[in-house]
């Protein structure tokens, strides 16, 4: 999702609260590029890579990379079954995917993207995170409902703990915690990333069936879209709920941008992507709500250039048969990526 993106006068200035962001320049984003990737399969999440412009896409066996400049790809990590998130450790030259169906992780060369190690984690592996201040890897088990550490250097499990329900996704604070989204309790857990431990978990309501994850690491704000329409945006500390803006309809990633003090839902059921704006500590409102394509439902945010990455496809018109409706069926080789941008 990329480039040739203008950004006005005084973008992301910081009043002197510390905490006030920026008005009106990171509202208007509009669609600057489509990049048809094309090929097999469905995806999940995506990752972007920041010291190389690439755009990481899990595509259910294997991982497509992309040069988000050009808009094509330009390599492939195979053989990663099941495969739900990709995580980058660029100081250690090592990136690592989360395979579901082969309850593992593949390790590979960040450079070269050549396979370097598969590591076995728990049940069905789905979101998966680097810490860079305990350099370790966690994979998030739905199937076990637990996490599994994994020395991201070494590549050996430094061990599991259990989460009490079935995690989504998951953030680091850079400081040793991290947060995880529990969708079938609708609940927060924090964990102790050093001591392998629970620290505390919270409730998300009135929010429900909690999946994409982002957090304000500097005011400790967390942001959960949840699926019954609302972000839910609690205190990282206290686990507070603190706010509840409207979202739209079948949410699946989270991101924060903390220059422009921007929550982003990307929102695949509807077709839209919503803004949230964060005001003061406890104060978030919606500032729009961006038409983007049906399907979009995953994405990811380039720091730098504020650019939003949403991964899609063509559909076939919507299917019933027996008195339900059937989740319509993707056209062959459409699969594509949309930048969206201020």
């Amino acid at each position: 999702m990329k480039r040739s993106i203008c950004l006005l006068a005084g973008l992301g200035l910081l009043l002197s609260s510390g905490f006030a962001h920026s008005d009106p320049p990171g509202m208007n984003y509009h669609q600057v590029k489509k990049m048809d990737v094309g090929g097999d399969g469905g995806w999940d999440y995506l990752t972007y890579d920041g010291t190389g412009d690439r755009l990481f896409i899990s595509r259910g066996t294997r991982v497509s990379v992309v040069d988000v400049k050009k808009g094509t790809q330009i390599g492939e990590i195979p053989n990663t079954t099941g495969v739900h998130g990709i995580a980058l450790a660029p100081k250690l030259n090592r990136g690592f995917t989360s395979n579901g169906r082969d309850n593992s992780v593949t390790i590979f060369d960040l450079k070269t993207l050549k396979v370097l190690d598969t590591v076995k984690v728990g049940k069905n592996p789905d979101c998966i995170l680097f810490d860079p201040a305990t350099n370790r890897v966690f994979t998030f088990n739905g199937g076990s409902s637990d996490t599994s550490a994994i020395d991201a250097a070494t590549g050996k499990v430094a061990g599991t703990i259990a989460l009490g329900g079935r995690p989504e996704y998951a953030v680091a604070d850079g400081k040793g915690g991290v947060f995880v989204n529990i969708e079938d309790k609708s609940e927060v857990v924090a964990l102790d990333a050093k001591g392998l431990k629970v620290k505390t978990r919270w409730s998300l309501a009135p929010g429900d069936g909690p999946s994409g994850l982002a957090m304000d690491t500097v005011h400790r704000r967390l942001f959960s879209v949840c699926g019954n329409g609302m972000m839910v945006v609690s205190d990282a500390d206290s686990g507070k709920v603190v706010a509840t803006p409207a979202i739209g309809k079948g949410p699946d990633a989270s991101a924060f941008d903390p220059t422009l003090g921007i929550a982003f839902s990307s929102n695949g059921q509807d077709g839209t992507l919503t803004l949230v704006k964060e005001e003061a500590p406890n104060k978030f409102s919606v500032a729009a709500n961006v038409p983007t394509q049906r399907g979009a439902r995953t994405m990811a945010l380039d720091p730098k250039t504020h650019a939003i990455f949403l991964a899609t496809a063509r559909f076939a018109s919507t299917a019933t048969g027996g008195g339900q409706q059937r989740r319509p069926a993707m056209e062959p080789n459409s699969f594509m990526i949309l930048e969206f941008a201020p």
